[in-house]
């Protein structure tokens, strides 16, 4: 958001362009935030003066980025004339790259969303899902009606932590490939965008606090438990990423019976980067003690807890085994975060209907602590969501400072 607070000991020659800039963002901003308003409306709600008002609507409608509108229906007395933002000064993409499938979003500067696509992920190396993104980004934007080359942000949520330094994503270790030097920019080229890298779990946390399960809230955890497992941290009114990206990559932490991630085993080898604790309760977890419980295969998570729901007693004790390990982890989240609410996702985590009895159970051995467990309100599209929410904040900046900025006079070589 821009600050109200004018700046002080500015040279008089650029004191003036600052603060119409700074009236300008604000206008926009409020008009983004809280829909059409008449100027003496915007003069009120921003304590600018209504002439100020006037000067720095006439300057954003003329570089297009806010437009006339219909009177606001609650304002009554004399008609007068309303301006809204306009959402197609620029375009946003969202994607969410998941081992099973990628989820696009296209959507304009107010978030309204124009268009969705849900594909297989059948990359089997990296360079062929930089390919399958590119191709999924060119078919969900012209569904949409937007050319691939016109999108002003992409944001791409992955698992892992992006490294700025490698340009690469560390920690995705179910994605082949995918922590090679550079891969970013391979990415930002054949996308041609402004471009946005997150954890995925970090996206989801900001999709829900944008549009789902925890709006309104200021500390709260986002579980997701998938193919793969990952923590989204809110706290304190933001997303919390630790001193390197890698706060949340709770994958990594021991489970019971199994030795740390990467530690040499007696037969000299080595685990593979997948985290014990994401091996203990990830999606294929729940397979395992399906199959251990004597369930014949072949079998996926979906299958366990579909037969779970009706009943079967083999997988109701293959997810009470995992959830006892899941248990463990709500545990340390309580004890070392106490956010409001713990929201779960991902494919496994949508079945917290059948998740939460044995979790608090195991709850109830290990801590008095208690969560509040809330399913997420925006199911597999929590990441891709929270991707729009990221590139609508940073389309909305790029498409200010283009539209907005002047040419500057090149400065004439003073004469000997």
């Amino acid at each position: 958001m821009v600050s109200r607070h004018q700046p002080t000991g500015a040279p008089a020659a650029v004191a003036p362009s600052l603060m119409r800039s700074m009236n300008q963002r604000l206008l926009l901003e409020r008009l983004f935030d809280h829909g059409p308003a008449i100027r003496p409306q915007l003069a009120r709600a921003t304590g600018l003066s209504l002439p100020t008002v006037i000067a720095a609507l006439g300057d954003l409608e003329r570089v297009g980025l806010v437009r006339p509108a219909e009177r606001p229906e609650s304002l009554q007395g004399r008609p007068a004339a309303a301006y809204e933002a306009d959402p197609t000064a620029g375009t946003v993409v969202g994607v969410d790259i998941g081992r099973e499938r990628l989820h696009l979003l296209v959507s304009d500067l107010g978030g309204q969303l124009l268009s969705r696509l849900e594909v297989r992920n059948t990359a089997q190396s990296a360079d062929e899902l930089v390919e399958q993104v590119e191709y999924a980004v060119v078919t969900a934007t012209a569904q949409a009606g937007v050319a691939a080359s016109a999108v002003t942000h992409t944001v791409i949520g992955s698992p892992g932590v992006f490294d700025a330094e490698r340009r690469s994503i560390r920690f995705a270790a179910n994605l082949p490939g995918w922590q090679r030097t550079g891969l970013a920019d391979t990415l930002a080229s054949r996308l041609g965008a402004a471009l946005t890298i997150d954890n995925d779990a970090n996206l989801a946390a900001f999709g829900e606090h944008a549009y789902g399960a925890a709006r309104g809230l200021r500390h709260f955890a986002y579980l997701t438990i998938g193919t793969g497992l990952g923590l989204g941290l809110f706290l304190d009114g933001r997303v919390y990423r630790g001193a390197t990206g890698a706060a949340g990559e709770v994958g990594y932490l021991p489970a019971s019976g199994s030795p740390a991630p990467g530690r040499p085993l007696r037969s000299g080898q080595t685990l593979p980067p997948r985290g014990a604790l994401e091996e203990a309760v990830a999606a294929d977890a729940f397979v395992r003690r399906a199959l251990a419980q004597g369930m014949p295969g072949p079998l996926t998570a979906e299958s366990v807890f579909a037969a779970a729901r009706a009943g079967d007693t083999r997988a109701l004790a293959a997810v009470a085994a995992v959830a006892g390990e899941l248990a463990g982890l709500v545990a340390g989240v309580l004890a070392f975060l106490d956010p409001e609410v713990i929201v779960v996702g991902g494919g496994v985590g949508q079945n917290l209907d059948l998740l939460e009895p044995p979790v608090l159970a195991a709850l109830e051995e290990m801590t008095p602590l208690r969560p509040k467990l809330v399913a997420s309100a925006l199911g597999t599209e929590a990441v891709v969501r929270g991707a729009i929410a990221t590139g609508v904040i940073a389309a909305r900046e790029a498409s200010f400072t283009t539209r907005t900025a002047r040419p500057v006079e090149p400065v004439k070589p003073t004469e000997a």
